[in-house]
């Protein structure tokens, strides 16, 4: 099962939902030779709820996941900001994810942003896999966080565009971080569109539907992490089409329609 870690169903956070993009994303996902992604959407995102509630509305529960009718499963999750500086990814149930995005609301805001520790302690209520992901990307403080605090997380995230950027750097310092706290580290693209799909993966060897099998599978190490030759070129033309996108919508235009040739 070749499964992405870390991705988004949104182009930006601050842009509205659409349901033709999302589709777009996860009809991609599929052609780029996935089986499953997990759905790490930025906690703070525009209409967080709005995206998790048409998912549940066209798919089938396959123990944890959630299963599109072209076979791509969805793990549900959330990306989470911290005080320290740095983002946590959380894996479970959609109802827990969304329930505790709901709980989180007070907390979305820079400045605002929970400690480490008090995340932890609301994650502690919920059966959830949590990671700490891109630890090393520049902004962030993970790897500041005591041993004692790192030790609170599953696994950590070998990320996309930090392999893209220098992937002897990404590879070495976040395996060895892994080692130390005796945790797996796992790959995901941190994709907010379709072009960096695959551009690293994690496969296991054979199917999976819930998190605590998948947890399983982490801890025996029953996986491999697969970098696309092409990856920093995925990542970056990946950027260049976010940023024109983007631009397409803040003069007014409709950067859905342009992207996937859909009539008015």
């Amino acid at each position: 099962m070749k499964l992405d870690f870390h991705t988004h169903g949104k182009l930006a956070k601050q842009l509205p939902f659409s349901t033709q993009y999302t589709d777009w994303l996860f009809g991609e996902a599929k052609l780029a030779g996935l089986d499953a992604l997990c759905l790490t959407e930025h906690f703070n995102t525009l209409q967080f709820a709005d995206l998790y509630g048409y998912l549940l509305g066209k798919s089938r529960r396959e123990g944890d996941s959630l299963a599109l009718d072209n076979g791509l499963k969805i793990f549900p999750g959330m990306e989470t900001d911290i005080a320290e500086g740095g983002h946590i990814l959380s894996l479970g149930k959609a109802e827990d994810i969304l329930e505790l995005n709901r709980r989180l609301e007070p907390y979305k805001t820079k400045g605002s942003f929970l400690p480490f520790d008090r995340l932890m302690d609301l994650f502690d209520e919920y059966p959830l896999l949590v990671g700490g992901a891109h630890p090393f990307r520049e902004g962030g403080h993970i790897p500041e966080l005591s041993a004692e605090q790192l030790k609170r997380l599953h696994f950590l995230d070998l990320n996309g565009k930090d392999v893209a950027e220098d992937m002897e750097k990404a590879t070495r310092l976040t395996s060895e971080l892994g080692k130390q706290l005796n945790i797996p580290v796992i790959a995901g693209s941190d994709t907010h569109q379709a072009v960096q799909y695959g551009c690293i993966y994690t496969e296991f060897e054979e199917e999976i539907n819930t998190v605590d099998d998948l947890y399983d599978r982490m801890q025996k190490g029953s996986f491999e992490i697969h970098v696309a030759g092409q990856a920093a070129f995925q990542v970056k033309t990946a950027g260049l089409l976010k940023r024109a996108l983007k631009e397409i919508h803040a003069l007014g235009g409709d950067y859905v329609r342009v992207l996937t040739g859909a009539k008015q």
